[in-house]
C-alpha cells in the first residue's frame, strides 16, 4: 500500500493514538494517505468510530504482530 506520512503512535494507548491523528489531519494535504502505526489493542475501534464519522477513508486496516497499520485516505474536509 502506498502512502504519504507515517504516523506511530506505537507504545501508545487510548485516546492518545486517535489525539495525534486529529492533531496531524490540518498538516495533511487532501488525498494523501496516512500510515498509522498502533499497539493499543482497542486502535481499530477507536480509529474506525472516527473514520465512519468522518469524511476519511479507511483504505486498509491490518495487523502484524502486535502492531495494527491503518491507511488512511484524508479528505478536504478536516
Amino acid at each position: 500500500m502506498n502512502y504519504d506520512i507515517t504516523l506511530d503512535v506505537t507504545g501508545l494507548n487510548c485516546p492518545l493514538p486517535l489525539l495525534r491523528l486529529k492533531q496531524l489531519l490540518p498538516q495533511v494535504n487532501p488525498g494523501e494517505v496516512i500510515q498509522v502505526l498502533a499497539t493499543d489493542p482497542a486502535a481499530h475501534l477507536d480509529l474506525g468510530v472516527f473514520i465512519n464519522h468522518s469524511s476519511h477513508e479507511m483504505l486498509l486496516h491490518e495487523r502484524k504482530g502486535d502492531v495494527q497499520l491503518f491507511y488512511i485516505q484524508t479528505s478536504a474536509d478536516k
